[in-house]
């Protein structure tokens, strides 16, 4: 891929910007036990945030019906139980960074598998919602993740272009999704993935440390 100079930043949400993954394996383990489908192990459950919640169900629990029909409904409604006790924060070094690249005069978007809703309650409470162009949520698309549908919906609406994208996320869905799409692509590590699977995806850059973004866009314009 020929890159441009990065003008475009495309990012996840869970496990990139935020750290929700407290909530959402609190909600999945309660979600789980409510409804007494076959038990899965943190480990499991934590390998399938970045999917969209229709889903999980399929990857937890090929072929089982009953998960199919009452996990995503019994989720949201435990999630809301929960959101409000369990704190949500920005991973270190977001909230700095996204303010050097709006001042820097780079344009945001976000590609999540979170509903639009749910993103749109998260971005303002953590008071970033001003840094993005647009936000696309799981249930903005008829594909999930890692499907490019939603870097390329961005793409379009915004009359971006893909070789001037840098997409970031922390699954390998995030990256595979981008590179489909045309973009580069930026692994971050601290998040849910493990780095070896982010590795096997193939991104243009990958780090641990998010203020990194700032260096990568750098990089492309020299």
């Amino acid at each position: 891929m020929n890159m441009k100079t990065i003008q475009n930043l495309i990012f996840d949400f869970d496990g990139t910007l935020a750290d929700t993954a407290p909530l959402i394996m609190a909600t999945m383990q309660t979600t789980i036990h409510e409804l007494q489908l076959p038990p899965r192990t943190d480990t499991e459950c934590r390998a399938t945030i970045g999917l969209r919640l229709e889903d999980v169900p399929a990857e937890l629990w090929p072929g089982d019906t009953v998960a199919e029909n009452t996990f995503v409904a019994a989720y949201r409604r435990i999630f809301n139980r929960l959101k409000r006790p369990l704190s949500v924060e920005c991973f270190p070094g977001v909230l700095p960074t996204l303010g050097h690249l709006h001042r820097s005069g780079f344009r945001m978007a976000i590609a999540s598998s979170r509903s639009h809703a749910s993103l749109d309650e998260y971005v303002d409470m953590l008071g970033i919602a001003h840094y993005f162009t647009m936000i696309v949520g799981g249930n903005d698309v008829a594909e999930g993740k890692p499907s490019p549908e939603a870097v390329l919906k961005i793409l379009d609406r915004c009359s971006w272009s893909a070789d001037e994208t840098l997409t970031i996320g922390d699954a390998p869905v995030d990256i595979l999704m981008g590179r489909s799409a045309g973009t580069a692509t930026c692994a971050v590590t601290y998040g849910n993935g493990k780095e070896s699977d982010l590795r096997s995806a193939a991104p243009t850059y990958i780090t641990d440390n998010f203020p990194d973004i700032i260096n990568f866009c750098s990089m492309s314009q020299s």
